[in-house]
């Protein structure tokens, strides 16, 4: 038979109370410590994704802006690489929801919103051209319905998708850090959407895209769907094509 277990002596009661009060004293600064390393982590953090955003939203942009003429036809190259390199990061972090590059549910719960702001624009937009540039109202599926119509099933797939995945998804996924307020993510959203269109030379096409990119940037951030963003700027940028502004986004220098 085992003998039962005899109650601690006064001596080793006394010794582990001591023990204990002098670890105590450590914890706090233990815990301080580890608060401060996860900070600074947080700092660094920030601070490198600062960096990031300033080459591929700043630097990429002026580089291709000041070497337009040399790449050419290289744009939508240059588009895809971005995009195929926006895509991969999302999917290879582990916090990244990938529904959000789709999620066409929440897009069409959206769609009554996105229609009638467009229906809006759309009569604006028209009344704008027909007022100040009234030689192109329609030009482009007049003269060319052949090209317009190739623009038109094309462009959403080849240009909108892949600009939605870099400046909605992956700039709302990536720089939440550095923009903690939903309105400062939108309006850096939409103003680094704006700073790419430099790449046509012209204030009309900085402009549209802006205030484009603003609406789409709450379209994403309403929806969280890059579905919901592409539709929604498809619409737009189609609809700039059919009548009449669209030489402000292929017509080079000017305007």
């Amino acid at each position: 038979m085992t003998s039962p277990a005899r109650p601690p002596t006064l001596f080793a009661t006394r010794r582990r109370s001591t023990a204990i009060s002098a670890i105590q004293p450590v914890i706090p600064t233990l815990t301080h410590t580890r608060r401060g390393l996860r900070a600074r982590r947080s700092t660094g953090a920030r601070a490198w994704r600062a960096v990031e955003f300033a080459v591929l939203f700043v630097g990429i942009p002026l580089a291709i802006a000041i070497f337009r003429e040399e790449l050419g036809r290289a744009l939508i190259p240059v588009l895809l690489g971005l995009a195929a390199f926006c895509l991969v990061a999302l999917l290879v972090d582990r916090s990244f929801d990938r529904r959000r590059l789709w999620n066409s549910a929440r897009a069409m719960r959206r769609l009554p919103v996105i229609m009638g702001l467009f229906a809006i624009g759309a009569a604006g937009i028209a009344a704008c051209v027909a007022l100040f540039t009234p030689d192109r109202l329609l030009s482009f599926p007049l003269n060319s319905p052949e090209v317009w119509l190739m623009v038109m099933l094309l462009y959403p797939l080849l240009s909108v998708y892949p600009q939605e995945i870099i400046y909605r998804t992956f700039f709302f996924h990536r720089y939440e850090a550095i923009f903690p307020s939903r309105w400062l993510l939108i309006g850096a959203s939409a103003l680094a959407f704006g700073w790419m269109h430099i790449v046509f030379w012209n204030v009309v096409a900085v402009a549209l895209t802006v205030l484009g990119g603003a609406m789409f940037a709450w379209t994403y951030h309403r929806t969280r769907s890059t579905f919901g963003a592409s539709l929604e700027h498809a619409l737009y940028g189609c609809f700039v094509f059919t009548i009449g502004l669209g030489w402000y986004f292929y017509g080079g220098r000017g305007g």
